[in-house]
């Protein structure tokens, strides 16, 4: 008999969907940060980028300051988002699972964690599909 003071056990699918939840926002932050403000620190000096553009804006000359917090983030970030990249990857796919969707659902669930910004609206949609599909199993938190 579980006490008022005991929270009661949660469901396989709350802790993969909660788990999901948090590694989608770890993984959105660290892609944002990554995309929008490391990979402009870190090539924005007038040189060519990845061998695609010929030439970048000079906002900042190679060496300065600005140039290299902008190769620390994306040599620091971009190996952690690569790696919680895998780990969201394994967190949806476990929530897919248990919440039984369909390949399409799931491919594009997987796939937002590369597009910055679209990592949020999936988990916003996720969520809400798994509240939708088992509302019984699944409380809606505080707030929402």
């Amino acid at each position: 008999m579980t006490s008022d003071l005991q929270p009661a056990p949660r469901s396989g699918l709350e802790s993969a969907l909660r788990r999901y939840q948090v590694m989608a926002t770890i993984v959105g932050v660290l892609l944002v940060v990554l995309i929008l403000v490391g990979v402009p620190l870190a090539n924005f000096d007038g040189t060519g980028m990845w061998g695609v553009f010929p030439s970048t804006p000079a906002i900042w000359t190679e060496g300065s300051q600005p140039h290299a917090v902008g190769e620390w983030i994306t040599s620091v970030l971009g190996v952690a988002h690569g790696w919680l990249y895998m780990i969201f990857l394994l967190m949806a796919f476990v929530l897919a699972r248990r919440a039984e969707w369909p390949i399409g659902f799931t491919l594009v669930t997987l796939v937002c964690g590369t597009i910055p910004l679209a990592s949020f609206w999936a988990e916003r949609r996720a969520t809400a599909r798994v509240r939708a599909q088992r509302p019984e199993r699944v409380p809606a938190p505080m707030g929402r």
